[in-house]
């Protein structure tokens, strides 16, 4: 059965670092991009990052600088490390595996936020609050 699973959110005080996992399983991650994005409550579902089957990544401007993206495919897990937290990327962060194979970044990145993905975990809570 094809999963994705989320963890690594906590509550964190701003400026601190976090990095939320991706594990998957039931399918072959190396052939899928994934891509990240979170939900606040009360506001609208925000794409984040993505990175394909072969490394490209792709960031929101609103977080180029402080997210980073990688992938270990060895380990069938992503991972999106945040830096600099702020009070405003308080929000629930899911991962969304997409089909990847021959598409280019941007191309999944437009996939990703039309919600044309395969497969989405549960989320992990991220709070930051001093």
């Amino acid at each position: 059965q094809e999963q994705l699973v989320e963890s690594g959110g906590g509550l964190v005080q701003p400026g601190e670092s976090l990095t939320l996992s991706c594990a998957a399983s039931g399918f072959p991650l190396e052939h899928y991009a994934i891509g990240w994005f979170r939900q606040a409550p009360g506001k609208e579902r925000e794409e984040v990052s993505l990175i394909s089957y072969d490394g490209t990544t792709y960031y929101a401007d609103s977080v180029k600088g402080r997210f980073a993206i990688s992938r270990d495919n060895s380990e069938n897990t992503v991972y999106l490390q945040i830096n600099h937290l702020k009070p405003e990327d308080t929000a629930r962060y899911y991962c969304a595996a997409l089909s990847g194979l021959g598409f280019e970044a941007e191309y999944l990145w437009r996939a990703l936020q039309r919600r044309d993905y395969d497969y989405s975990g549960q989320g992990t809570l991220v709070t930051v609050s001093s």
